[in-house]
């Protein structure tokens, strides 16, 4: 009894060197997305092999919390971990597809009034219906999944609702669409933190897309290419090896022996995005990962990624990131 005591009073977190992050489950919550968070934010480490953040499960009212599996999970932790944290993730609840499930209980309220004013909220899915009922996206761009974007916008008509994209960030607040965003939105969150080189060891550790822009699009209506069709794949790895030369629509679609226009039907298709848009992401991409692990200077990182000139490379990393590359060199070298 002592032993809790002491721990009690510790606090939640045991790790204050370490970026504190809370997930805020609830009855019908996710399985999938609660290891989401655990998994991408887990596996984040700093150069010298330690962790750089700490993940705690954290429900209104502790006890067993009801998933939408066949399974129950104990939650230990009650909302004074919210308090604590740095970031607070809400994952989405099978509930809310009910005709009851958006109102909030006395409880749920309770721990959301316990966010700090300095930390970041962040919703996966329909958890957005959370944030939306706390008022926190009044007047704030935010997304959720594209099935229940009409009712979201009806029940919340001051949220600037975008059902097309996979994630937003908008000050202090994240949303993501379905399930998947919320692997991109936790990168990205990574990403922002710490930097590209650790977001990207975290995506190869978990084998997944290291960087999907938030204004991807979020349904592809036909994912993979018809039976029989030609894929746009072999035309992305090779940009990928030329990226710091001039590279024209012409040029991709004659490595797919397509026509301009068909290339150009089929890259959409399969990507969500044009593949000029796409290009400009992975030049950016690729700046950013020299401006953390390279001495390059930024004409020369500029060159390599296919801008030409730095004041090109300003543009561009302005439009994406809001800095200058100067100043994302100086924010997010990889940690020692």
């Amino acid at each position: 009894m002592a032993t809790l005591c002491k721990n009690r009073a510790m606090g939640v977190f045991r790790h204050p060197e370490r970026h504190k992050v809370a997930v805020l489950v609830r009855h019908g919550m996710l399985v999938m997305e609660l290891g989401i968070v655990h998994r991408l934010f887990g596996q984040a480490k700093s150069a010298s092999g330690e962790r750089l953040y700490e993940v705690v499960t954290c429900t209104p009212e502790p006890g067993d919390i009801r998933t939408d599996a066949d399974i129950t999970i104990p939650v230990e932790q009650g909302p004074e971990a919210v308090a604590e944290a740095d970031t607070v993730i809400v994952p989405a609840s099978s509930l809310e597809y009910e005709p009851a499930g958006h109102q909030l209980t006395e409880q749920l309220k309770h721990a959301m009034n316990l966010v700090r004013p300095d930390s970041r909220i962040a919703s996966i899915c329909t958890g957005a219906y959370v944030l939306a009922a706390m008022g926190l996206l009044d007047g704030r761009r935010a997304t959720t999944h594209w099935r229940s974007a009409c009712e979201f916008q009806l029940e919340y008509p001051r949220v600037r609702l975008d059902a097309d994209v996979l994630y937003t960030e908008d000050g202090n607040v994240l949303t993501s669409a379905g399930v998947a965003s919320g692997i991109d939105l936790c990168l990205h969150m990574i990403r922002r933190d710490f930097g590209a080189a650790v977001a990207n060891e975290v995506a190869r550790g978990t084998v997944v897309s290291p960087h999907r822009e938030g204004g991807q699009a979020q349904f592809i209506r036909r994912p993979v290419p018809e039976p029989r069709s030609s894929s746009t794949s072999a035309a992305r790895a090779w940009a990928l090896e030329h990226l710091d030369q001039p590279i024209t629509l012409r040029d991709l679609a004659m490595r797919e022996s397509m026509s301009t226009r068909t290339f150009t039907r089929r890259f959409r298709d399969e990507v969500g995005m044009s593949a000029l848009q796409w290009l400009t992401q992975q030049r950016v991409e690729r700046a950013r990962q020299l401006l953390e692990e390279s001495e390059l200077p930024v004409d020369r990182v500029a060159a390599a990624c296919g801008f030409g000139t730095a004041a090109s490379l300003r543009q561009h990393l302005q439009a994406a990131l809001g800095v200058s590359p100067s100043a994302y060199r100086t924010t997010f070298r990889r940690p020692a």
